[in-house]
């Protein structure tokens, strides 16, 4: 790495002791002597709790204690949970109902948590659950996304949660009406759960009035303020860890429900409390992804040029605002309406609904692989109906190189891209001339093949600011702080290299320091495809005063002017000296001279601008029209992630993100029966991808470097699952076209894809 230069496919660091065991994750590192939670859930998804009698399990073996929503209360805690809500058309804001950590006279879904059990071992506080007395007046189940039913929230009237619109709805009515053709398209986006290989988990513990959380999150400082809200501390009371966290995925920046129970029990049995998810647990309690519906509609002139584009979608919430989730499908949703096609004219409309189920929240790409699913699959439809093809209508509506930067409809800015350039790149990686000759040989063997297109843009979002902090240790090594959080993908591995690749420093003497409120004052955790860009775009900058401080204390060592020294990544210089220190060298100097202040360098930066990492993916899929199969043959990416810092690593996050989106387009799927009941709460009932789904994933980065940011990068931590849903469900409708199928929902089952076949031969009887 430090011989051959910058954007090197380095092997991951961290890979050693995740593969040997060694991984330090929440439930291996809980404090010895730890009491254990086991949490007592909803069995109902709606009613009136009637009776919770939890005196039997308080007197039960092993047990220290069992907190219900009064117990909370009665000990001064605030039991409100975060929610977001979002500007109404009219400008009040959304529904704002009470979501209280545990349930509080009424149960809304199946797997709420409605008491916590503290015992001296797990087995003995299931034991103790089994004795609560709970009894629920069942109230109706409403699961779908519409208007009325029975009422959740007396907030929200016929559970209408939020009413959003953005752009100019009168010029886009005017567009249509005016349209020399229109198109439109209803495409609806499953819900999923998101299953990460290690389930929530967290321990708490108290010393002298001051709190440790620990839990396996996405960053520290959001449950931080969260945590002292609800015990009514100050802030410098708190301290949240993440130790190790085996993914996230969206699903685990939010704060949840038992953070905060567990940290009361701890705090009234003045012991340590440990509780981990188990895996149907988490499937009936983490908060889920997707769950909408969308008309979507374009407006073309006779030269096949969008002219407008109208979405109205209909969202579910679950049965709470969650953290964010009315933000999803609304702004993040927003950010990349019109994708990278020149139409200034546009309206988005979002109503959002109540439904008795686990809320609704961020999932790999929050909002942008909403959207750009829902466009994609669009402008498929419109190229069938105009009989164009799909590659030549997104040509003829790319935003060309010469309009960068260019302002879309919805206000965001993109800094640079060449799209026809990455079209006319996959066109050759996917072999796009032989794909007839695959169709037909196909064909012959009784098999249906389709190929599906997606050009797809994301926008990085978060906190634009980050921090890095760097030290020089006693031993020679050096130690880097950092503001994100690392659920997998390699960063500390890539900030190694990268301040390695500025200092000089070898990658093998630097150890980064994450996820730690007590070590590291503010970060902005990791999520939006931020990390790696606000990391390092920080590092630089703490490099530079770095360098700068330096730089004026060897112009005393040496005996010459500071603009004589210069710094080249490796070592300082000056004209006519011999001295010739590398970074860790003149560290030693300044500790040996008692200038312990240039040890230790911070610095907070802020990117300019956003940028907008955008690729096309290519799907070939193989559908058995005997039993409906789908299986995915090839598969095919080309990317403008700028410049790469670590090629490998952003190759590894494309096939992670390909996974999870060919994943819910042909398997995954939540359903709850008319009662509310989850019926896909075990892996006997939900599909996850495995190996033998996916075939080999072809990657291949063509860059444009941006210029929202000093190093050209791009962002790339959701683009996989950003273009695979609609590459993967354009694939499915290619096959099913000629077989009289007008219109593929993910996903595509088996059971799905066979019933979609008989139905398209009886319509063409």
């Amino acid at each position: 790495m430090d011989k051959f230069g910058k954007s090197q496919s380095t092997i991951r660091t961290e890979d050693v002791r995740f593969l040997t065991g060694e991984g330090r994750y929440v439930d291996d590192i809980a404090p010895k002597g730890a009491l254990h939670a086991y949490f007592f859930r909803s069995t109902v998804a709606h009613g009136v709790i009637t009776e919770l009698d939890v005196s039997d399990a308080k007197e039960s073996d092993g047990v220290h204690l069992v907190l219900t929503c009064a117990d909370l209360e009665a000990a001064g805690m605030d039991i409100a949970m975060a929610g977001a809500q979002i500007p109404n058309r009219d400008g009040t804001k959304g529904a704002g109902p009470l979501r209280p950590m545990l349930a509080k006279d009424r149960v809304r879904y199946v797997g709420e948590p409605v008491a916590v059990i503290i015992a001296d071992t797990i087995a003995q506080a299931r034991d103790a659950a089994e004795l609560i007395m709970f009894d629920v007046d069942d109230l109706p189940a409403k699961i779908d996304v519409t208007a009325g039913g029975e009422t959740l929230h007396a907030e929200a009237p016929d559970n209408k949660a939020m009413d959003w619109g953005m752009g100019d709805e009168a010029a886009t009515e005017a567009a249509f009406k005016a349209a020399a053709k229109t198109v439109a398209l209803d495409v609806d986006d499953n819900r999923i759960i998101v299953n990460s290989m290690e389930p929530r988990g967290c321990y708490a513990e108290w010393s002298d009035g001051r709190v440790h959380v620990a839990n396996n999150g996405q960053g520290v400082w959001v449950h931080k303020g969260y945590i002292a809200k609800a015990f009514g501390l100050d802030e410098d009371k708190v301290r949240v860890t993440n130790p190790d966290t085996g993914g996230g995925f969206g699903m685990k920046s939010m704060t949840y429900n038992e953070y905060f129970c567990v940290a009361q029990a701890a705090r009234a049995v003045g012991k340590p409390v440990r509780w981990m998810s188990e895996r149907t647990e988490a499937m009936l309690s983490d908060n889920g992804g997707r769950d909408l519906t969308s008309l979507a509609e374009f407006a073309f002139d006779a030269d096949n040029r969008i002219t407008a584009y109208r979405v109205t979608s209909k969202c579910n919430l679950g049965a709470y605002n969650s953290q964010f989730a009315q933000f999803i499908q609304t702004q993040l949703f927003s950010r990349v309406l019109t994708g990278v096609y020149d139409v200034q004219t546009s309206w988005l409309q979002v109503d959002g609904y109540y439904t008795n189920t686990v809320p609704v929240d961020a999932y790999r790409g929050a909002g942008r692989p909403e959207a750009i699913y829902v466009l994609e699959r669009l402008m498929d439809r419109a190229a069938r109906e105009l009989g164009v093809d799909p590659w030549e209508l997104r040509r003829i509506n790319f935003i060309k190189p010469d309009q960068f930067p260019y302002k879309a409809a919805t206000g965001e800015t993109y800094d640079v891209g060449d799209f026809n350039r990455l079209l006319t790149r996959i066109a050759g990686e996917a072999d796009l001339d032989g794909f007839e000759a695959r169709k037909e040989a196909d064909a012959k063997r009784g098999l249906l093949r389709g190929q599906g297109l997606c050009y797809y843009i994301e926008s990085i979002l978060g906190d634009p600011s980050e921090g890095a902090k760097v030290e020089f240790e006693d031993d020679g090594s050096v130690t880097i702080y950092v503001g994100t959080q690392s659920n997998g993908q390699g960063h500390e591995t890539v900030y190694a290299q990268f301040l390695a690749d500025q200092t000089g420093i070898p990658a093998d003497r630097i150890r980064v320091v994450q996820g730690d409120s007590d070590l590291i004052a503010k970060g902005g955790g990791t999520g939006g495809s931020r990390s790696v860009t606000t990391q390092n775009n920080a590092t630089l900058a703490t490099v530079a005063a770095m360098t700068e401080s330096f730089t004026a204390f060897l112009a005393d060592e040496m005996g010459v002017p500071a603009s004589e020294i210069s710094f080249d990544d490796e070592r300082f210089r000056a004209e006519g000296s011999n001295l010739t220190p590398t970074m860790l060298e003149v560290a030693e100097m300044a500790r040996e001279k008692g200038r312990d202040e240039l040890l230790s360098h911070h610095e907070r930066a802020t990117l300019p601008a956003r940028s907008f990492p955008n690729g096309a993916h290519v799907a070939e899929v193989v559908i058995d029209p005997e039993t409906g199969v789908v299986t995915t043959e090839r598969y095919t990416v080309v990317d403008d992630f700028g410049n790469l810092i670590n090629p490998m690593l952003a190759e590894g996050q494309v096939h992670g993100g390909v996974a999870q989106g060919v994943g819910q387009a042909v398997q995954e799927r939540v359903v709850y029966d008319e009662d509310g009941q989850l019926l896909t709460a075990s892996f006997m009932d939900y599909a996850m991808p495995r190996a033998t789904d996916l075939p080999y994933i072809s990657f291949t980065s063509e860059p444009v470097p941006s210029t929202a940011n000093i190093m050209g990068m791009k962002g790339c931590g959701e683009a996989g699952t950003v273009g695979a849903m609609a590459a993967l469900a354009n694939a499915v409708q290619d096959a099913l076209w000629d077989q009289g199928v007008r219109q593929a929902d993910m996903p595509f089952t088996p059971h799905r894809v066979w019933e979609l076949l008989n139905e398209g031969r009886i319509a063409a009887e």
